[in-house]
Order: structure tokens, then C-alpha cells, then sequence
């Protein structure tokens, strides 16, 4: 008897047997060996991979004079001192908009790639891509191409097969320990870190970071692959904002190719038959094992790789090249019902790619014209609050202050600090004793450094409460100038 809802009595028994059923509720994941494949996509990606990993390894081995007083590795970003170098430019801490400004156009730099072109930031230059390239690589030097590693993987295991999994996982740990060790370069001298490092005497933070990044390259790249492209990346799901109808994609015709079938039964039924002939090269060559012949999907990362495959088959078999190919969906639309092909570049000219490189170019120069304006010389002033002045035995009123004098340049400078707006004021530090009081002192500033001193302005009995300037001017060719504003306390001051 069921109850008024339906269900049987004996509910726990149900669904005990529906829990307990033989079908999984998740597949495994499988294993992708891709296929080699050669074509001008797959030759392109050869490019940006050592483009990409030849800048990485390599930068932190670049040399780049600047003077005696400053570190000479063209990238350095130096956390003791708190400095970023990118060879003529050295960013400071308060000046880290122009970072922030290089981050933002990054990101817009990636919706204009992907309004265009879709995901090609993820196909040729994400870092999971290009080492999981590589690590793909790797396994073709060991183990051969696609049907040697399909059999190695389903093989017993064999004192061949263990050696070769050994080998193999040595050379991936080479690279994870290869990636981790040149991150490290990049935050102190190379030369020195890597003399330190290997005699023990770096920081413990970079064996700890070495390590860390040796197990995730590997793990990442190693043995993850397309499955932190599909699931772990939150960009395949950020980018559908910005694709629509007449973005370029990688994309299957199947006007064209379908119904699909062998090329002996096209020959027979030429009419029956699209030019698919069925032969699964486009899913063999792809990094994540996706068939584009099912329409655009999230593990498609716009490689371009089933192009070359299916251009070659297609020329092998005598038919027009295309059957896969970048193309938006308008203009799939248009050529599915007899228009002729548009060129693939003219789907580039579009205002939404117009208005992305112009805000992207705005912020670029923008940078550029805040970066050669800069001022590599100020000054900030501080008053002490407690007390806020002092009453001296003449009845001249004395306020201290902290000023910071900032030198960006490269080399000692002498900056000349002027009291403006306070009559009869005069000064003096700790290190300029008050007979040397005067309305101006000079103070050499070491390179690349911020010199912090202690000031003393005394003003004559009768001087009210109000507002003045320090004044900084360099003494050297540049004559930079710089100006902070602070208040001389009084007796009746509120």
C-alpha cells in the first residue's frame, strides 16, 4: 500500500536499492594522449612555448647596468627593500598604480583577445598550456606518439614499463624543480641565490617555495592537464560574457561535413555523404581530447589544433580545405547558405575590438606619460603631536617634525629643504646643531633610499599658529623640486 505520496512502505528499502545500484554516479577521468601533428597552428604554438618558457627561465640571468648603487638583474623585484626593477624602471611602494595599471590591462588584454579570437590566451600562452605542452612532449620522447603510449598505459607492468615510468617522472620532476627554482631568481641576484641554494645557504623560504612549485608544476602539468582547464580554470566560464555570434572560433562546419561516412562510401554515394570522413584525427591531435565535431564546449581551449589535423586529411583526400577552421557563426550561417566566405580578419573589425584596444592603448599611454613625468625626489612632513610646541626661555616657539626625503635616483643626491610661508623661521636637526639654525638646510640623501631625520623649526615670539611649506629642491643638474604642507603650532592655537 503506498502512502499519500506515492511511495511504498518500505521507503528504506528503496532507496537503499537505488543507492546501492552497480552504475557509477562519476566517470573516471581518461587519460589524453594526444597526437603529434605538424601545420602552422602546431608551429605557432612551438613558438610562443619557447618564446614564453625562454623568457621565464631566462630573465633573471639578464643584466642591466645601473650604476654602482643599484642591483644590476634587469627584473629584480626586491621585497627587503621593497623595490620592483624592470630594466630602466625601478617602481616604488607608493607607487604601486603603476602595477596596478599593468594588471588591469592585462585583464582587459585578455577580453579584447577573447572578444576576438576567443580562448587563444588559453590555447597558446597560459602557463597550464604551455607546460602541459611540454610535459605532452615529454612523454612523446619517452614513451613514442599516440598508439605507443595508448598501449603503454594498458600494458602489465613490466620492468620496461616501470623504467620508463621512472625515467619519465625524472625528467617531469627536472622541470617542476627547473620552473620553481628560476621563480625564485626573480626576488634576488640570481648568480648569489643560486651559489646559496645549493650550498645551503639561502633563506629557508626559497627551499620551501622550490618545493612547492616543484609539486604543483608537476602535478599540474604532469598529471591534471586539461582536466585543470576544464574544471579548476574559472575563465571558460567568465569568457561566454564575451563571446557572441561574431567572435572567431574554432569551429566544425557541419553543413558541410555531415552525415559523415568513409571515403569509400562518398565515392559510392557522393550525395549521401558529407566531407567528414570520420576518421577522428581532430579528436586524436586535441590536448584535451574534446571532439569539436560537437559543437563549441568548455574544454575547447582554441588551440587550433584539429585544424591542422583535418586541413592535412582533407588535402590528403583531395577536398577544399576548412571543414574546420576559425570562423564566427554569422559568417558560418552566411556560407552555409551559399555566400561566399568571408575573410577571417574582417570579423576583427568590429567596435567592440575597436573600443577594448582604445581603452586598453588609453591606460598603456597613460602609464607611460605618468612614468616619464614622475618626480624621483620628494619630501613628507609629519608634526609630533605630544607635545605640539615648546616655549623657549626667549619666548621663540619650537615644533618638531619627521621628514622623509626620498631619493629614486641611482646615486647620492644633496637636497636643499627651504622653510616657506613661516617669517623669521629657522631650523636645524639632530646632526646640525641649532648655532647652524638657518631658514634652509642641505641633506645628502643616499642612493635609492629614503633618508628619515628629525627637524626642529623655531619662529620668533610673536608668531601665530598657521600653515607653511617645506620646500625640497635637488642640487644637482635635474633640479627637481618637490613641496609638503604641515602647520606651526602656537600658544592660542585651537
Amino acid at each position: 500500500m503506498n502512502n499519500p505520496r506515492g511511495q511504498p512502505e518500505d521507503w528504506s528499502a528503496f532507496t537503499k536499492a537505488k543507492t546501492t545500484r552497480a552504475d557509477p554516479l562519476y566517470e573516471s577521468a581518461k587519460t589524453v594522449h594526444n597526437k603529434r601533428i605538424d601545420g602552422p597552428f602546431r608551429r605557432f604554438k612551438w613558438l610562443v612555448m619557447l618564446v614564453t618558457l625562454g623568457i621565464y627561465y631566462g630573465t633573471p640571468w639578464i643584466r642591466w647596468d645601473r650604476g654602482e648603487y643599484a642591483p644590476d638583474q634587469a627584473v629584480l623585484i626586491d621585497l627587503a627593500n621593497r623595490r620592483f626593477y624592470m630594466f630602466n624602471i625601478e617602481i616604488w611602494p607608493h607607487e604601486f598604480y603603476f602595477v596596478a595599471g599593468l594588471l588591469i590591462m592585462a585583464g582587459i588584454g585578455l577580453f579584447l583577445v577573447t572578444s576576438a579570437v576567443g580562448r587563444a590566451w588559453c590555447g597558446y600562452a597560459c602557463p597550464q598550456t604551455v607546460w602541459t605542452d611540454l610535459f605532452q612532449h615529454v612523454d612523446r620522447f619517452v614513451d613514442g606518439d599516440r598508439n605507443a603510449r595508448v598501449r603503454m598505459e594498458a600494458a602489465p607492468w613490466t620492468f620496461g614499463k616501470l623504467s620508463r615510468r621512472i625515467f619519465k617522472y625524472m625528467i617531469y620532476l627536472v622541470i617542476g624543480f627547473w620552473t620553481g627554482g628560476a621563480w625564485i631568481m626573480y626576488f634576488a641576484d640570481a648568480p648569489t641565490l643560486t651559489v646559496d641554494f645549493w650550498t645551503g645557504q639561502a633563506a629557508m623560504a626559497a627551499y620551501i617555495t622550490v618545493a612547492i612549485l616543484t609539486l604543483t608544476t608537476v602535478v599540474l602539468g604532469g598529471f591534471m592537464r586539461e582536466q585543470v582547464c576544464i574544471y579548476m580554470c574559472p575563465w571558460p566560464r567568465i569568457q561566454t560574457a564575451m563571446m557572441d555570434e561574431k567572435s572567431l572560433l574554432v569551429t566544425y562546419k557541419d553543413w558541410r561535413g555531415e552525415p559523415r561516412g568513409s571515403v569509400k562510401k562518398a565515392q559510392k554515394s557522393p550525395d549521401e555523404f558529407g566531407d567528414c570522413i570520420d576518421c577522428m584525427q581532430c579528436v586524436q591531435v586535441c590536448p584535451t581530447g574534446i571532439d569539436i565535431r560537437e559543437g563549441p564546449q568548455i574544454g575547447c581551449i582554441t588551440c587550433a589544433l584539429c585544424i591542422d589535423a583535418c586541413d592535412k586529411v582533407m588535402a590528403d583526400i583531395g577536398r577544399p580545405r576548412g571543414l574546420i577552421d576559425y570562423a564566427t557563426l554569422e559568417d558560418c550561417e552566411a556560407e552555409a547558405a551559399g555566400q561566399p566566405a568571408r575573410p577571417a580578419w574582417k570579423a576583427l573589425m568590429r567596435p567592440r575590438t575597436f573600443a577594448y584596444t582604445l581603452i586598453w592603448g588609453a591606460i598603456g599611454l597613460g602609464l607611460l606619460f605618468a612614468l616619464g613625468a614622475r618626480s624621483h625626489a620628494d619630501i613628507s612632513v609629519a608634526a609630533d603631536r605630544n607635545p605640539p610646541f615648546m616655549l623657549m626661555s626667549d619666548g621663540s616657539v619650537r615644533n618638531s617634525y619627521t621628514i622623509k626625503l626620498r631619493n629614486m635616483e641611482s646615486q647620492p643626491r644633496q637636497m636643499e629643504v627651504t622653510l616657506n610661508g613661516l617669517s623669521g623661521g629657522r631650523m636645524w636637526t639632530e646632526t646640525i646643531s641649532s648655532d647652524e639654525a638657518a631658514p634652509s638646510q642641505i641633506f645628502d640623501v643616499p642612493a635609492d633610499q629614503t633618508l628619515s631625520t628629525r627637524v626642529y623649526v623655531m619662529a620668533p615670539a610673536d608668531t601665530m599658529a598657521q600653515d607653511f611649506m617645506l620646500e625640497l629642491t635637488t642640487l644637482d643638474e635635474q633640479r627637481e623640486t618637490d613641496s609638503s604642507a604641515t602647520k606651526f603650532a602656537a600658544p592660542g592655537d585651537k
